[in-house]
């Protein structure tokens, strides 16, 4: 049996359940959940995964589920990844009444995902594979909701904000060793772009604590919590010029709440905020000035101040030898001069930790319209949104695990983690806390 034939049967068996696979998508698309919410889209996967008689685990982080395509197997572990989550975009044209919506495509990544597991099983190939195939539709992309996710973690259902970061540390990704999963973007007439790299943030909520007193007869008695967080932002204008821009560093605070009535002097503001950057020493950097920034708007006018540091998500390392195949794939696809290498982003995506822990696979894929996140973002070609890159997805699988894996060991052999799931873990410990300075009498 020949790579090209194993190749052949996963491609064929993709065409021949192209509907259910796009159906399975489209379900998912027409009933959007947030973060730790996704009940009914993790059905879905449990239901088409035990149709196929696999054994499948749920929920691994609250949602979410797990299954093993050949769990008798020996040698390296691929997981295949996919996200369950919606985004808030009130004023997309298919939001539900809330306004949650798939503007990221993660109904995409999902549809793609069926497409390569149902082809690996029913094409009859995992027999001709040396290593496991592990499969995993992840909770909880979108870092939104954080009062929810807040109470989540109080009641101990979850220690981290983020739905990949949650499974590192419960060990679901111990006995990974390549991890791989693709996203969907507007790359115009091109096909998919491979290499992404991407910025980090530190998350962090604001308090800043005042006294009440009448705002129109006796505001010398009060402390203006609000003048305080405009002060603090503007002091974090103030640091702009000071952060090096190869760091790529985004600041974007948002204040949630302003006040109670306008009549009364603000005692209790909070905002939100990301500190984005390319990489973890210039995320610390930044997050350092902006707390700096955000202290001194208390100093000034007396009032007290609460930071809340949450940890987001690393930057997206690349691995170039599983982009080479990815690209190859695609190609044999009949895309050939239409994939890009490398691309620039300074948004972020939680797979970017698990690019710290081990080689990770992480293609952007075309066949939509429209920046993600909001109103225009849509899906104009499911063919190329979702067919082609589950065929490009199993084809990696294939090559990385034929003939004793070859591949998927010589990857493993030349690749050094940046960190183990203790250290990672360590760090994202550190990162969380809490920071107060008290200066009313």
């Amino acid at each position: 049996m020949t790579i090209k034939t194993l190749k052949e049967r996963v491609a064929r068996a993709i065409d021949e359940h192209s509907e259910q696979i796009l159906e399975a998508s489209r379900k998912i698309f027409s009933q959007p959940e947030l973060g730790y919410k996704e009940h009914h889209t993790t059905q879905i996967a449990i239901d088409l995964f035990e149709s196929l008689g696999l054994e499948v685990e749920s929920p691994i982080a609250v949602t979410g589920c797990r299954t093993v395509l050949n769990p008798q197997q020996s040698g390296p572990s691929v997981a295949i990844l996919a996200e369950l989550d919606a985004i808030m975009v009130h004023e997309h044209p298919l939001a539900d009444p809330s306004g949650v919506v798939h503007a990221c495509g993660h109904n995409i990544q999902m549809g793609g995902l069926f497409g390569a597991v149902i082809a690996l099983m029913v094409s009859g190939v995992l027999e001709h594979l040396d290593g496991r195939v592990v499969v995993m539709t992840t909770p909880a992309e979108e870092f939104v909701e954080l009062e929810y996710r807040q109470q989540l973690r109080e009641a101990g259902e979850i220690e981290f904000f983020g739905g990949k970061q949650e499974l590192i540390r419960r060990g679901y990704f111990e006995d990974i060793d390549i991890s791989m999963m693709f996203h969907a973007l507007d790359l115009g007439e091109k096909a998919a772009l491979v290499g992404p790299v991407s910025n980090g943030f530190i998350g962090k909520k604001v308090r800043y604590i005042g006294k009440s007193s009448h705002a129109g007869s006796a505001p010398e008695e009060g402390i203006n919590a609000l003048n305080a967080a405009t002060l603090g932002m503007m002091n974090i204008q103030a640091q702009r010029e000071t952060f090096k821009d190869r760091d790529r560093v985004r600041v974007h605070p948002i204040i949630t709440k302003g006040g109670d009535i306008v009549n009364v002097i603000p005692s209790d503001v909070r905002m939100e905020a990301y500190v984005r950057a390319r990489t973890i020493e210039g995320m610390i950097d930044a997050n350092e000035k902006v707390n700096r920034a955000l202290k001194a708007g208390a100093y000034a006018v007396g009032a007290d101040i609460e930071i809340t540091e949450i940890p987001g998500y690393l930057p997206i390392l690349r691995t170039d030898s599983l982009d080479e195949l990815f690209k190859q794939n695609v190609e044999a696809l009949g895309f050939a001069g239409e994939v890009i290498d490398g691309g620039d982003f300074t948004g972020s995506f939680d797979f970017g930790d698990l690019s710290h822990l081990m080689p990770a696979l992480h293609p952007m894929i075309g066949g939509v319209r429209g920046a993600l996140h909001t109103k225009e973002f849509a899906v104009i070609d499911e063919q190329k949104a979702i067919l082609m890159p589950a065929k490009a997805m199993a084809f990696t699988i294939i090559d990385l695990l034929f003939d004793h894996a070859a591949q998927a060991e010589a990857i493993l052999e030349s690749f050094t983690p940046l960190m183990n799931r203790e250290s990672y873990l360590q760090f994202m410990q550190q990162i969380s806390k809490t920071i107060s300075e008290r200066h009313m009498s």
